[in-house]
């Protein structure tokens, strides 16, 4: 009985932390130490937070011009163009494959790519995202239950 409540505490340990690695919720902190450090990703994200999209653009095409290699980055200029006015739906799509060839596994950037394939009427990739997600997310995780509850909030809307 002991060792199944250890097993059962073990996994819903690591489950925990799994769902924090590669989290990126663009109104909050960085995951990890490192992109709390970074200025450019605190900067952008306060931007975001105050959803000041002009601001936030800005701040992230400049980590850019100094670290194209950086999937972050990417993935949340992508988004920031999406959330602003008018998005040039070609540029995120640009951006957010950009940080998927960088970070096969950037569950942020899957889930925004897939958001953004519901807002040009492509359900069907959003759903390829999803199921990335899902083999990503051995435990799930909140990049996918936010992407399927797209996907669902899509299919309830244009079933009508």
């Amino acid at each position: 009985m002991k060792t199944t409540i250890a097993h059962l505490l073990m996994i819903a340990f690591l489950a925990a932390c799994a769902a924090a690695w590669g989290a990126d919720d663009p109104g909050a902190p960085g995951a990890n130490a490192q992109e709390t450090a970074d200025p450019y990703l605190v900067e952008a994200r306060a931007a975001i937070a105050g959803k000041n999209w002009p601001r936030a653009t800005s701040v992230l095409r400049d980590a850019l011009a100094k670290d194209a290699g950086n999937a972050d980055y990417h993935n949340l200029y992508a988004y920031t163009l999406r959330m602003g006015p008018n998005p040039a739906m070609d540029v995120v799509f640009k951006h957010y494959n950009e940080a998927l060839r960088i970070d096969p596994k950037h569950r942020g950037a899957h889930e925004y790519i897939g958001e953004a394939y519901l807002m040009i009427g492509n359900p069907g990739k959003a759903n390829e995202h999803l199921k990335a997600l899902d083999s990503l997310c051995f435990f799930g995780c909140e990049e996918y239950s936010k992407l399927k509850k797209a996907l669902a909030d899509y299919g309830a809307k244009h079933s009508k």
